[in-house]
Formats: structure tokens, sequence, C-alpha cells
């Protein structure tokens, strides 16, 4: 197998799991807060009225952004710097899946967690975010890595 093939090949897995995990991960963190509001009113389409007849959108009211859960203000304040942090950790995770190190994620788990740990103390609201956003961008680094072994593997 070429050098410049298992490259390409790191190149595209590390590029897919830093730009796409951004994107799953807030997908997460929404749906977790839309299932955890119980507060929070049916959406258009999902009231007991027929089916295939439109709501009227002006009659649907827009509840303001939520000031707690997994993307309250408070969460999101106390987590500053995240979104770099994520791409880092990711980036680190797939990396660590391609060099054959799978041991080197539990230091990235470990570093992440201690160097939040004192913002988790200070805002509990936030640690719903971090624990639902970690294991989201997580799962999402550990997909591509293990996805580019397996074509690494199938161009041997």
């Amino acid at each position: 197998m070429s050098v410049v093939l298992v490259a390409l090949v790191w190149v595209v897995a590390l590029a897919a799991s830093v730009l796409g995990g951004g994107p799953v991960t807030q997908a997460v963190l929404r749906a977790a807060a839309r299932s955890g509001d119980p507060a929070r009113p049916p959406r258009p389409g999902r009231s007991g009225r027929a089916r295939g007849v439109p709501a009227d959108p002006a009659s649907v009211p827009v509840p303001p952004p939520p000031a707690t859960g997994p993307i309250g203000t408070e969460a999101v304040k106390a987590l500053r710097g995240g979104t770099w942090i994520g791409v880092l950790e990711r980036f680190a995770i797939t990396g660590c899946l391609l060099a054959g190190e799978p041991g080197g994620i539990a230091f990235v788990v470990a570093i992440k967690g201690l160097g939040r740990y004192p913002e988790l103390r200070e805002h509990p609201v936030a640690s719903e975010r971090f624990v639902i956003g970690t294991l989201a961008s997580m799962c999402w680094a550990a997909t591509v890595g293990v996805v580019a072994n397996a074509v690494l593997v199938a161009l041997r």
C-alpha cells in the first residue's frame, strides 16, 4: 500500500472527525434538551389535529431560549471554549485509533475531565452539557477512527 494512500486516509479521517463532530454534537445536545423539557410546548404537526392540515405558524408560541439544561445559557457560559476543546478531543481520539494506540483515549478523557472539574463543580447545571457533549463527540471520533482503520485494513 502506498504511503500517499495511507496519508490520504489519515487526512480524510481526521478532517471528517474534526469537522463532522461539531454538528453531530450540537444535534445531540439539542435533542437532549428537547427530550428533557416537560414544559416545552408541542411542536407543530404533533398535536391532536387532523393530519395534513398545516398549523398556522403565527399561532404557535415560540419559547424563549432555555436558561437551564444542556443548551441553556448558564451551561454554555460555564463551558466556554468547548468548541476548541471538542475539536482537539476528536483529533486526538481519531489519531490514537489510527496510530493503533487506543489507550491514549484514556489520557484524552482524563485531561478533559480534570481540566473541566473546577467549572463543573462551580456550575452543576453545566455537567449535563459536558457529559452529553463529550460522549457524542467521542462516539463520533471513535466511529470515524474505526471506519478509517477498516479502510486501511481493506487496502492492504
